[in-house]
């Protein structure tokens, strides 16, 4: 896939506020990778390493992984404006969602709501299956988990907006590293989280730097994706 410049200035932006976000949430698996180098359908991934097996979830670490999603979408609102929201974030408004709703209705992570699950029957769609299938819940009830969904994704949306603003200084300075390198590791990510310059990634030359600008990164190591990161 050859990306426009436009299209890496805004996806560097869109990973980087991905990659802000997890840093500063608590609870969350440490920013492992980031790329702006397409894979499949994806313009940039921003990838998460898990330090241990996890068997479950606080209700401040999923809060946390709902700040994390809406991080992309937020820094291209801020830097470009709300007229210039991509559909990049997609998926991750998907994602975040599944979670806001499974903590109001399957994991009784909501106080309105208490521990009670109000999720609907799992299964097979077919044709007529709605016809068919009994009401689970009243019209008050389902308008109350539709307000607590919206009431936690709204409260996430409005942290990572916060910490994306109070650090705009790192935005900047990790959206340039990456459309000078396409791909940083942890080290780099430490380095501007720690408000200092990115020292270059390992195996980068400087003598090249204005030739790898302008290639195609065909000598740029492409992530390891085969690992069990997530990614955003």
């Amino acid at each position: 896939m050859v990306m426009s410049e436009d299209e890496k200035k805004l996806t560097a932006y869109h990973e980087s506020g991905h990659a802000i976000v997890g840093r500063l949430v608590p609870e969350h698996d440490p920013v492992h990778k980031v790329t702006i180098i397409p894979r499949g359908r994806a313009l940039g991934v921003t990838m998460f390493l898990p330090e241990d097996d996890r068997y479950s979830n606080t209700k401040q670490r999923l809060e946390s992984q709902i700040c994390t999603l809406y991080g992309g979408r937020i820094a291209e609102e801020l830097i470009f404006g709300k007229d210039k929201v991509t559909t990049g974030a997609s998926s991750d408004i998907e994602r975040a969602t599944e979670i806001a709703k499974n903590m109001v209705t399957k994991w009784g992570l909501s106080e309105k709501m208490g521990p009670m699950s109000y999720s609907e029957e799992d299964g097979e769609v077919f044709l007529g299956h709605s016809v068919t299938q009994h009401k689970t819940m009243s019209d008050d009830t389902a308008k109350d988990i539709d307000t607590e969904v919206r009431a936690l994704v709204n409260k996430s949306y409005s942290t990572a907006t916060k910490m994306i603003k109070d650090n705009m200084d790192k935005l900047h300075a990790m959206s340039e590293a990456l459309l000078i390198y396409e791909t940083i590791d942890k080290e780099q990510i430490d380095d501007i989280m720690a408000g200092v310059k990115p020292r270059p990634p390992k195996g980068w030359d400087d003598k090249d730097d204005d030739d790898k600008k302008s290639s195609n990164s065909k000598d740029v190591k492409e992530p390891d994706f085969d690992n069990p990161a997530s990614s955003h």
